[in-house]
């Protein structure tokens, strides 16, 4: 055994990249922006009382879809939290700052500020139960743009959201059912 060369590595690891930002980075990108332009159009008219996100169609879409999330434990701004979050997980909790409207100069006030809001508006039957979506939700944006691109197709895809969708579901469900059984 010798060890590599460096460089072969080092070409190795970039054509590899290259390849994926290729195959994957178009349905990123597409996606990206299409998230973009839910949680930003249209404006909200002058003087509107409400952050501006309520305004846009994200806003609207959570509140067409937070029926189906009532039964889980989410609320309104739960859903709405969620559209972006497909992104990446991480985005959920700056969704829900957006959201709730908090508006801190640090991160650290701002930090502090979610979890006064979150206190006051969730339940911990709620919360755990939101953590429990994120624990089989699809990944995000990046895992479904691979899955597409190496499964040539958006059946297979297809049934892999529907399939963790309907998991995290399930999984919200019995978590915030369980805890409010145990009385939580």
């Amino acid at each position: 055994y010798q060890m590599p060369i460096l460089r072969d590595v080092l070409l190795g690891l970039w054509q590899r990249a290259w390849i994926f930002l290729r195959r994957a980075g178009t349905i990123i990108a597409f996606t990206t922006v299409v998230l973009w332009l839910l949680v930003s159009y249209p404006k909200p008219p002058a003087g509107y009382p409400l952050p501006a996100i309520d305004y846009s169609i994200a806003g609207r879409v959570a509140n067409t879809i937070e029926p189906v999330f009532r039964p889980i434990g989410f609320n309104r701004d739960m859903a709405l939290a969620l559209i972006p979050a497909m992104a990446a997980r991480e985005v959920a909790v700056s969704a829900l700052a957006t959201v709730y409207a908090i508006d801190a100069d640090d991160e650290a006030a701002q930090e502090q500020s979610l979890i006064e809001r979150l206190q006051g508006r969730w339940s911990l039957p709620t919360a755990l139960a939101f953590l429990a979506w994120f624990v089989f939700a699809p990944q995000c944006i990046s895992t479904i743009a691979v899955v597409r691109r190496e499964t040539n197709g958006w059946k297979w895809t297809s049934f892999m959201l529907a399939y963790l969708f309907v998991l995290a579901y399930l999984a919200a469900g019995a978590t915030y059912w369980a805890a409010i059984a145990l009385g939580l």
